[in-house]
């Protein structure tokens, strides 16, 4: 038996989640039910999974067990990028390997957008729901500079679209004068994260059921199928997808695999459009690993600013109150150096959001036991990567021997982590030396 010792636990209120209505109805679980699938978790992994079950088998009964509200865990903490191209194709020279290593990240994550962009058609989705706008990767110093040219250079190799841009250009699209240069890739599809989830949720159709404030206690083997019970009900099902990510660990699963570390955002209050040239809405990456992403947003009530940055290791999988205001500290100073026109612009939300990584930044998947599947461990770029795990998840529970099955099978085992307190201080540490190394970016 699987026994949860901790359930999921949110600190502080995502934007996303604040500026959208109050998510209703919501159909918790009572009584016993029977699945053919059950999925834990109904983030971008757990509904994916969904999605591409009831493509394959409309027939298919699917219960998707949420612990909370759809949207308000970390999917809906996710800055909203589903990108198409990997941050970094080489760290080194540009090689075969890595060209093999990028083209199939690079599958995975049009996987990723195309279910998206297909729902999006099917129920006439606008762009305040998925935007397919593109997204820029900035530089703030030479640096910064240097790893755009090398970085183009190599999407150029691998016939990828992009157009890089001065300080002017960069400057027409951003309205700040702080960056030096930048890049544009055409293929990123930005959404807001919990307004998208909580689309996909609403449309999902019977036989698949979405089960919120359902939180798995507990998950077991009993005579062939599996049995999982909530507080108030329990789920029979034949297979089991577990899409809960480093919450998958609070079941005494991947011991010693899944590194905890949580990313921070802010997001100011609405200011008149006219304060700030540019674009009205626009996406940044930072040039440079661990640097500062960077969203403006268009509404009705105005314009809106995103700053991500800042990480922290947790291995408890829970953060604070001071945990989020430390990090809104170093938000609040790189708004400033990005857009001294927005001087006296207060920020209106701050949160935290968890990840889950593997040492050797490999997914966890497949099938763990028979008839128990993981979609888990998605190592950032939460929205491209989990999805396509969850896409993959599903085919492989149905016995599937897709395109994407066999790329999340190929990757290596996750490296077993180094033991407490070694772990704790040695993550911490990295983290700070890769914030460091970002420096201003």
């Amino acid at each position: 038996m699987y026994v949860a010792t901790k359930l999921p636990k949110n600190s502080s209120r995502s934007a996303w989640v604040e500026m959208l209505p109050p998510r209703a109805p919501i159909t918790s679980l009572y009584g016993a039910v029977t699945a053919d699938i059950a999925i834990i978790g109904a983030g971008f992994a757990g509904l994916s999974a969904a999605r591409r079950l009831s493509q394959l088998d409309p027939t298919l009964r699917v219960a998707v067990l949420e612990a909370g509200v759809v949207g308000e865990g970390a999917t809906g903490r996710n800055s909203g990028f589903i990108i198409d191209l990997p941050h970094e194709v080489s760290s080194e020279d540009f090689g075969g390997t890595s060209t093999e290593r990028a083209r199939r990240d690079i599958k995975l994550y049009r996987t990723a957008i195309s279910l998206a962009t297909d729902m999006a058609e099917e129920h006439g989705w606008g762009r305040e729901i998925i935007d397919p706008c593109g997204r820029y990767s900035v530089a703030i110093s030479q640096k910064g500079d240097a790893h755009i040219v090398t970085y183009a250079r190599q999407l150029q190799g691998l016939g990828e679209a992009h157009q890089i841009l001065d300080a002017k250009g960069i400057y027409d699209v951003t309205g700040s004068r702080i960056y030096t240069s930048g890049l544009y890739m055409p293929g990123t599809v930005m959404v807001q994260p919990a307004a998208y989830i909580r689309a996909v949720a609403d449309s999902l159709k019977s036989p698949v059921t979405l089960y919120e404030n359902s939180p798995v206690q507990s998950f077991e083997k009993q005579s062939g199928n599996w049995l999982l019970k909530t507080d108030k009900g329990s789920v029979t099902a034949n297979r089991v997808i577990l899409a809960n990510n480093g919450h998958a660990q609070s079941f005494g699963l991947f011991r010693g695999q899944m590194l905890h570390v949580f990313t921070y955002a802010s997001m100011t209050e609405p200011f008149d459009s006219n304060r700030l040239g540019g674009k009205r809405d626009w996406a940044a990456t930072p040039a440079l690993p661990m640097g500062t992403t960077v969203r403006r947003v268009s509404g009705a009530e105005g314009d809106r600013i995103l700053i991500r940055s800042r990480y922290s290791y947790h291995a408890g999988l829970e953060i604070n109150d001071g945990h989020v205001q430390s990090a809104g500290r170093v938000h609040d100073r790189k708004f400033a150096d990005r857009f001294p026109e927005l001087v006296g612009l207060k920020m209106q939300y701050r949160w935290g959001g968890p990840m889950a990584l593997t040492w050797n930044s490999v997914p966890i998947f497949g099938e763990i036991e028979q008839g128990l599947f993981a979609a888990c461990a998605c190592n950032g770029l939460g929205a491209s990567k989990s999805t396509a795990a969850g896409i993959a998840a599903a085919e492989a529970a149905l016995g599937m021997k897709s395109e994407l099955v066999e790329i999340f099978s190929s990757y290596d085992s996750p490296k077993k982590l180094p033991p407490q307190p070694f772990l704790s201080i040695g993550a911490k540490a990295d983290l700070r030396l890769r914030e460091w190394r970002a420096g201003r970016e």
